[in-house]
Parts: structure tokens; sequence; C-alpha cells
């Protein structure tokens, strides 16, 4: 059986017949939406999706920098007069 991640949770054809009663019924929560009682999507407001990304960004950002910091012994070291 599939984990549901989220505290509220309602049927395509809820969302469908409601889409704004749901929305204020889980109160800023994220929504299972599920199908066939397995869930199928996460309908969650703008605000945790945009904290996602960031957070998401900021995650990509820093293995990057972990990338960069193992390339550090091969780096040449130069000072402003050599450039």
């Amino acid at each position: 059986m599939q984990q549901i991640l989220a505290s509220f949770s309602a049927s395509i054809s809820e969302l469908k017949k409601n889409p704004t009663a749901l929305l204020n019924k889980a109160d800023g929560e994220a929504i299972a939406i599920l199908n066939h009682n397995l869930p199928t999507a996460y309908l969650v407001p703008a605000g945790v999706y945009e904290l996602l990304l960031s957070k998401l960004e900021d995650y990509e950002l820093g293995e990057i920098v972990k990338a960069r910091q193992a390339e550090k012994p091969l780096a040449i070291e130069v000072t402003l007069d050599d450039l």
C-alpha cells in the first residue's frame, strides 16, 4: 500500500466539484489527491511550492559547492598581479 504524505486527502471527483472549498478545508496544508484510493498528486499552496523550489535550489547550489571544493587541489594559485 502506498503511503499518503498529507493530513488531508480528496478524490479527483471532489477536486473537480469544488476546488476552492477543498483548499479552504485544508487551511494551507497539502492535500493528497486520490484516484482509486491511491495518491496520484499532491495539491500544495503556492507559498509552500515556492518554499520547496527555494530549498531545492539551495540544495543544488550546495552540491555544486561540494564538487568544486573537491577540485580545489587541482587549482592553480595566482595573484592579482598575475591577472
